[in-house]
């Protein structure tokens, strides 16, 4: 066995119940029901449930026992809840936790945070005015256990220094099953915007950047002319503030037959070795995800990190917001990850 193979035990909850009661709110993408999942394993009491549509918040409610809200309001006039998640629509995503900060709660939501540089700025203003948090659920990395223990396998020193980040994130298209606002450049954002924020994110934190710039960037509509203003491919490359550097590629390429929404990876490059992560599944090999491969000047190793490493980050999330500590995640990280994505959106060259 390598000494860089995961041990010991999974994380607990870290508060009883009823300890730390929350809402959820604006189930528009699904990604709501890992966020409300994670803190409910760590710890955390689903009190208030809503939604502009009623039937799809009772459906969440009774899986946790929460009551359903008659509206937004009813949620934000409660004392007692002390975060709300959300995932509304991505352009209405900023202006949803700017009202929940100003009603004094912390709010987690959904990646992408923002649709514009505006939304950002005035959540930024928000949250220095109120002093509470904007987190924010960048998933590709936050909800997968190789994704996690890459940052464990790092401050180990297990590749040396990282220099350079390699990261591809494709997606099933699902034609057919998505929602209008998914086609709607104003509504989504873009596909540097919205995908391309888990690829920003991981960015800053593999490589230990408090800041990056954008070099380049592209987008294009390929193949879904019919829907012009989605973008079905997107690259990127960055330098960051210690003179790292990224490239990363996002699609809805992913085909039908792949059994998992799509076959993201990363390679991490450092001074003494790399890591390659397969974070949903092994062609060829497995179905299952959760493999890390890393190579040093010692090791040459596979490991399967599902149900070995378990997921921190709620836990460090609910103790960030009763502390009001940044261990989960700094608000600045959070913003710069945002403005990443942003400015390569912004600056994307079109291919036709």
């Amino acid at each position: 066995m390598s000494k860089y193979e995961p041990s010991g035990k999974l994380p607990e909850p870290v508060v009883k119940s009823g300890e730390f009661p929350f809402a959820a709110m604006a189930l528009d993408h699904g990604h709501v029901y890992g966020q409300v999942s994670g803190l409910v394993k760590a710890g955390a009491t689903l009190k208030w449930v809503y939604d502009a549509d009623p039937a799809r918040a009772k459906a969440l409610a009774d899986q946790y026992g929460a009551k359903v809200a008659e509206s937004e309001a009813q949620v934000l006039e409660d004392e007692s809840v002390k975060l709300v998640a959300a995932a509304a629509v991505p352009n209405l995503r900023g202006p949803l936790g700017i009202r929940c900060m100003e009603a004094g709660k912390d709010y987690f939501t959904d990646k992408t945070p923002f649709t514009t540089h505006q939304q950002l700025e005035d959540a930024r203003d928000a949250a220095k005015r109120t002093g509470k948090k904007y987190s924010v659920f960048y998933c590709e990395r936050l909800s997968t256990e190789s994704g996690m223990y890459a940052c464990d396998l790092i401050e180990m020193g297990a590749i040396g220094r990282p220099i350079q980040y390699i990261g591809t994130g494709p997606h099933k298209h699902s034609k057919g099953t998505r929602p209008d606002w998914f086609y709607n450049m104003e509504q989504y954002g873009g596909i540097l915007c919205d995908i391309g924020s888990h690829q920003s994110e991981q960015f800053l934190t593999y490589m230990g950047a408090k800041d990056a710039k954008v070099v380049n960037a592209s987008v294009a509509n390929y193949a879904n002319k019919d829907t012009p203003e989605l973008e079905d491919f997107g690259d990127a490359n960055l330098v960051a503030d210690n003179g790292t550097t990224g490239y990363y590629r996002v699609d809805w390429f992913t085909p039908d037959k792949l059994k998992t929404f799509g076959d993201g990876r990363i390679i991490i490059l450092g001074t003494e070795g790399y890591i390659e992560l397969r974070k949903y599944v092994d062609i060829g090999h497995t179905e299952e995800g959760g493999h890390i491969y890393l190579v040093n000047k010692t090791d040459e190793v596979h490991m399967n990190v599902n149900g070995k490493v378990g997921l921190k980050f709620f836990g460090e999330l609910i103790t960030d917001c009763i502390n009001r500590t940044e261990i989960a995640q700094s608000q600045e990280h959070a913003f710069v990850a945002a403005r990443l994505c942003l400015d390569a959106q912004k600056m994307a060259n079109k291919v036709e």
